[in-house]
């Protein structure tokens, strides 16, 4: 399955809500805190095609987005099959 992965920082609460929607799913991820993590915002900036804020969501290699593009993505039914589709790859 490939990774569900979450960059964020401690006192953001869209990393919160964003980590709620996935729980809720049942999802496992990795969570990458930008201020704990040498390199990690630069790396998020790059992966994620320059966005800055955080969260900054993928799905394997795909770049969700950030909490209001998961809970679109969730809204839209869209999101299911996405996780649905990563947990059979």
């Amino acid at each position: 399955m490939p990774p569900v992965t979450i960059y964020t920082t401690a006192w953001c609460p869209y990393c919160s809500a964003a980590k709620s929607l996935l729980k809720e799913k049942g999802v496992t991820f990795q969570e990458i805190d930008v201020e704990k993590t040498a390199g990690a915002r630069a790396t998020m900036v790059q992966w994620a095609g320059g966005r800055t804020s955080v969260p900054q969501i993928f799905v394997g290699d795909r770049h969700v987005g950030g909490c209001d593009d998961l809970y679109a993505l969730d809204r839209s039914g869209k999101l299911d099959p996405l996780l649905k589709d990563a947990a059979d790859a």
